[in-house]
């Protein structure tokens, strides 16, 4: 069995992007393919800083953290967008991670999304992270934005046949990828 992990790089307890990776995990999990959400906010770290890693190394909630992307045969990363770019706790993991290996992703399957209230979707961090990520070895198979999310997703699901059309694609390219690729 495949084993997936799935979480939202926020720590919101209302995340919308954690609800979109609820849903997406749902359409990804199946007899071959077990998807495991994580929540940021159990994986707490300090703030990180050169003298703090000098003194201290590195926090075991940041290992734990890249463990389990270490140990996962793909990953399904919602970015919530804060003036444009990644939430502070979602920078804070990744700077702590990169530390312990620039290597961060692994070259793992990564299905990369935002969800936003707004019409853009989270354009800019998508871009951003699709710009940044590749340098951490990841394998970004595809991307999906969700706009306008109140009116986009309702009853836990994609409302729009449109956008739940475009997921549903980009997720079978993933399972695939999981399934059968190299």
């Amino acid at each position: 069995m495949k084993h997936i992990i799935a979480f939202a790089g926020s720590n919101s307890q209302n995340s919308i992007n954690k609800k979109l990776v609820e849903y997406t995990a749902k359409l990804v999990s199946t007899s071959e393919i077990e998807v495991q959400i994580l929540d940021l906010n159990d994986f707490e770290m300090p703030l990180y800083g050169i003298d703090l890693e000098s003194r201290d190394g590195h926090p075991d909630s940041a290992t734990n953290l890249f463990n389990h992307i270490q140990n996962a045969d793909g990953i399904i990363l919602s970015l919530a967008e804060h003036n444009g770019a990644y939430t502070a706790v979602f920078k804070n993991a990744f700077d702590w991670m990169s530390r312990i290996s620039h290597k961060t992703f692994g070259h793992k399957p990564l299905l990369l999304m935002s969800a936003s209230t707004g019409g853009r979707g989270g354009a800019s961090v998508l871009a951003m992270a699709k710009e940044r990520f590749p340098r951490h070895e990841t394998n970004i198979l595809a991307d999906f934005s969700l706009p306008l999310f109140e009116t986009h997703f309702k009853d836990g699901e994609i409302s729009d046949e449109t956008l739940k059309t475009e997921l549903l694609t980009k997720v079978e390219l993933f399972k695939n990828e999981i399934i059968y690729g190299s």
